[in-house]
């Protein structure tokens, strides 16, 4: 089954909007867990702009209290490094960060970065993270994640996410026949692949469907969702989406 992790880093945003204690990232991560999430995802980011060091601790201990792994995404600074050192997560998934940027706005550059990845990905595998690269659906950059050491690399799903919302049909397929390359290329490389950013309800179908994707993290978009509907709720729908995609696509195939 394709498996599903709940990014709860806006739960964060909105307590921080007014400086208050709640909502806690930690009640919304237990939540998801509870509604069946595989696993949770955080972004611990260099100016702590929502999930702070506290909430990592926090998310750390629910985790491994409740058997589920905790996705540490991170950008490729020795700070970052350190804390994942120290927090042992199950996976570390390093992101590119820009300070001014609203959200990641692509791929890390692998082949740019190789050492200065390489080197953290050793070190973040000896305490026995797994090591995912955030990268866009690229056979350079794929070929270079192997290279660098990574166990996983997630494909950035967002320039489809955003072709597709914006009635762009051209655009959107030749992005989507990327990521299925991308994804067929990723896999017979031995990696696992993972997918995420700006996936909602409406996009998530295509994705799904890309039969070597093994995870798909969504974050933004089920917290916004949560408002109007709850978390648990808005979880359920989305599975069943991702699920029906993978039926859908044996059945078209058998």
């Amino acid at each position: 089954m394709l498996r599903l992790g709940v990014n709860i880093d806006h739960v964060a945003t909105i307590r921080n909007a007014r400086g208050s204690s709640y909502p806690e990232p930690v009640r919304a991560a237990e939540l998801a867990l509870a509604a069946g999430a595989d696993g949770i995802t955080a972004h611990l980011r260099e100016d702590r702009r929502h999930i702070s060091d506290a909430d990592i601790a926090l998310l750390t201990d629910l985790c491994l209290k409740r058997g589920k792994p905790l996705n540490f995404e991170m950008a490729v600074t020795d700070e970052m490094v350190g804390i994942a050192l120290q927090a042992r997560p199950h996976a570390a998934c390093l992101v590119p960060e820009r300070r001014e940027e609203v959200t990641t706005e692509g791929g890390l550059d692998v082949v740019k970065g190789a050492n200065r990845i390489a080197d953290a990905t050793a070190r973040l595998r000896t305490v026995g993270a797994r090591v995912s690269l955030f990268i866009e659906a690229d056979p350079v950059q794929i070929r270079a994640s192997v290279e660098a050491g990574a166990q996983v690399v997630e494909l950035h799903t967002g320039a489809y996410c955003d072709a597709a919302r914006e009635g762009d049909a051209d655009k959107a397929a030749a992005i989507l026949e990327r990521l299925k390359a991308g994804a067929a290329l990723a896999a017979d490389l031995g990696l696992e692949v993972h997918a995420g950013h700006g996936i909602d309800y409406a996009t998530v179908k295509p994705i799904a469907a890309i039969p070597q994707i093994a995870e798909l993290n969504i974050g933004h978009f089920l917290i916004g969702e949560a408002i109007f509907v709850g978390l648990p709720q808005a979880m359920q729908r989305m599975r069943i989406l991702m699920d029906a995609a993978r039926l859908e696509r044996l059945e078209a195939t058998a």
